[in-house]
């Protein structure tokens, strides 16, 4: 499946990357839901592909060869496992949860929170850079954040914020578990 993005903010090149600097806009017209973070803004892109900004960066065969089918379609095709069967949506392990793609540590388990959508749910990754913003307009009239991994460039997942759940960021990570392997603390 082709993904396609179009930056909210004008002067993005087709097929360019762009990030930005400044923090999201709030509210209004042309803003898109999500954290005040740095946002990767992609213009006639399709799902992740080698890129050299990426400090680990695979053809899509080797992905192949290094995933399973359902870690390679969510991973690399910004695909979403079913709610409720990651291996991960309830568990209660301590520990720190890594990019299965790149073993990049991505989240804790003491910012995991039950949210009981369907998949693990974190309020905030282990640190702001671990993680990358990329606007996600697939869902007409429905815009959201993507979060990828920021050293292989996998989707994870999506950012919402507001929804009233009791976090200290007022944020909810949903975070496909194919995405993710815990490393338990000990």
């Amino acid at each position: 499946m082709t993904r396609r993005w179009s930056g909210w903010r004008s002067g993005a090149a087709p097929g360019s990357d762009r990030i930005l600097t400044e923090p999201l806009p709030r509210g209004g017209p042309g803003t898109i839901p999500g954290p005040p973070c740095v946002v990767l803004l992609m213009t006639d892109q399709t799902s992740p592909t080698p890129n050299a900004r990426y400090a680990v960066s695979l053809s899509e065969s080797e992905w192949r060869q290094k995933l399973s089918a359902a870690e390679f379609h969510v991973l690399r095709e910004a695909g979403t496992e079913r709610p409720f069967t990651g291996e991960y949506t309830d568990t209660k392990t301590e520990g720190v949860y890594s990019c299965r793609g790149c073993g990049s540590e991505l989240f804790r388990s003491d910012a995991k929170f039950d949210s009981h959508c369907g998949w693990p749910s974190f309020f905030e990754p282990l640190a702001g850079d671990r993680v990358e913003y990329l606007e996600d307009r697939s869902i007409p009239g429905r815009p959201r954040v993507e979060v990828r991994c920021a050293t292989c460039g996998s989707h994870l997942g999506h950012v919402f914020s507001g929804e009233g759940y009791g976090t200290p960021t007022d944020q909810r990570y949903c975070i496909n578990s194919v995405c993710l392997t815990l490393v338990p603390r000990g």
